[in-house]
């Protein structure tokens, strides 16, 4: 069959500095019969690693893991390029994915494992058991704020549980798409096990209809996960979405105040503020608001923004101009609504690029954007409450449910917290961090299925029952 992958995109994709605004490279898009070949290869590569053993896929992957190590630096300055994050970042994206790489070279055999039945004469058997097996070619559909870790997320499990991949990367990181595109092959992998489609959102729709893809993840907006669900849908094929969030931050009266306000701007800033994850809405006891919400401003008023490849700056522009301009929206309509700046920090003057200043906000209402939507930059808002009850209340009082972080000295209200909370993770004393070892997505709004940990490699195989009479 030949994938129908709409009209030949003839505008180029373009990589435009954020720093600068200027454009510092362009690539073709992928043309119908290089989106055929591609599918066709990831089909191919996807049989042939059914049957490679995890020991082999391993020795892969290790390289493929000393390749990224290798050209670290290189990637690293090509993601602040493209995206804008700080260099400091970029590096650590870097280490993170060839961490989890590693991870799951040495874990997957055994997340993977067999599972007999302890009592099989109960269903007639004299053995039974349950196993895990690949589904085939995946589409993974991946967003710009973590070019390289995002998509390393995927494509680590998947290539471990023996799929293949095929990256539709966000159409402002193509380097890093096309760094990705190579890396595997280049460590052993059969030729098309993951590949990059160079390719416009009008295309995607024809491929999850592909016989040949057997499943799509996407990390993305609630609109993008709404379209590629209903697509999935109806296809029958399974999907995982990650999508927003508004992630709650409560800081209670027994925390360490002055840890968690460390932690918050850390928690909020990170990635220039860009991150599903980020703390977003600040939910502080009354009895310590006013402690906290003057180290927090103090902390981000004293933040550096400025050159993302500057060693010592802390935050670096937006990834987009429409970003910065919707951010700015957002701000501008609390403010007419009534809300308070608290603080800000300078941004670099007259300068070209889509730096925004990271903003402490309080006094933001039902009526204001803000209250509900996701804030994808360094924009932080401020709320007071007069109890645990209201504290969960706001907490909960959204859509998303991605994850959370508890700040609180009582390890009983912890318990209680965590158990309340609507959101895929609770982070207790600390700020919410994706890590190999543990399952990571959300609830609600911000979409099902379940990235990384055991949990993760496993959603893309089939859990085969067999039963020996």
């Amino acid at each position: 069959m030949t994938t129908t992958a709409g009209p030949p995109v003839t505008r180029p994709i373009a990589v435009t500095n954020p720093a600068t605004g200027e454009v510092a490279d362009r690539f073709a898009a992928h043309d119908p019969a290089e989106v055929e070949s591609r599918v066709r290869a990831a089909h191919e590569a996807a049989r042939r690693l059914r049957v490679t053993g995890y020991a082999t896929r391993a020795s892969w992957m290790r390289r493929a893991a000393d390749i990224l190590d290798a050209d670290g630096e290189e990637v690293a300055r090509g993601i602040v390029i493209e995206m804008g994050k700080t260099i400091g970042q970029a590096r650590a994206e870097i280490a993170k994915s060839t961490r989890t790489m590693r991870f799951y070279a040495e874990h997957a055999e055994e997340f993977l494992a067999d599972e007999p039945l302890r009592a099989p004469e109960r269903v007639g058997a004299r053995r039974a058991l349950t196993k895990y097996q690949p589904l085939g070619a995946v589409l993974a559909i991946m967003p710009w704020n973590y070019p390289i870790w995002q998509a390393m997320r995927f494509a680590a499990p998947a290539l471990m549980a023996g799929n293949a991949g095929l990256l539709k990367h966000a159409s402002n990181v193509p380097r890093s798409a096309l760094y990705l595109d190579s890396l595997f092959t280049r460590a052993g992998f059969p030729p098309g096990a993951f590949g990059s489609l160079l390719i416009g959102s009008e295309a995607i729709p024809s491929i999850i209809a592909d016989p040949r893809i057997a499943a799509v993840t996407l990390t993305g907006s609630e609109g993008a996960g709404r379209s590629v669900g209903a697509a999935a849908g109806r296809a029958i094929k399974k999907t995982v979405l990650e999508l927003g969030g508004s992630d709650p931050f409560l800081v209670f009266p027994s925390a360490d105040v002055e840890r968690a306000a460390t932690t918050a701007v850390a928690a909020r800033m990170n990635n220039n503020g860009q991150s599903c994850i980020a703390g977003k809405r600040f939910i502080v006891h009354t009895d310590v608001y006013a402690e906290f919400a003057a180290l927090f401003a103090g902390k981000i008023a004293a933040l550096s923004v400025g050159d993302p490849l500057g060693e010592t700056t802390d935050i670096g522009p937006l990834a987009t101009l429409s970003g910065r301009d919707e951010l700015a929206a957002q701000v501008e309509d609390a403010l007419a609504h009534g809300a308070r700046v608290l603080a800000t920090a300078a941004v670099p003057a007259d300068s070209p690029g889509w730096y925004y200043p990271p903003t402490l906000l309080e006094n933001v209402g039902p009526e204001c954007r803000l209250f509900q939507e996701e804030a994808f930059g360094p924009v932080a808002v401020l709320y007071r409450a007069a109890d645990e009850q209201e504290a969960v209340e706001l907490a909960n009082g959204t859509s998303f449910g991605l994850s959370s972080a508890v700040w609180t000295g009582d390890e009983e209200q912890a318990r209680r917290i965590a158990d309340a909370l609507e959101a895929g993770a609770v982070f207790v004393n600390g700020m919410s961090v994706s890590h190999p070892e543990l399952p990571f997505g959300g609830v609600r709004d911000s979409g099902y299925g379940r990235e990384l940990g055991a949990a993760g490699i496993r959603e893309f195989c089939n859990l085969k029952t067999v039963w020996i009479g």
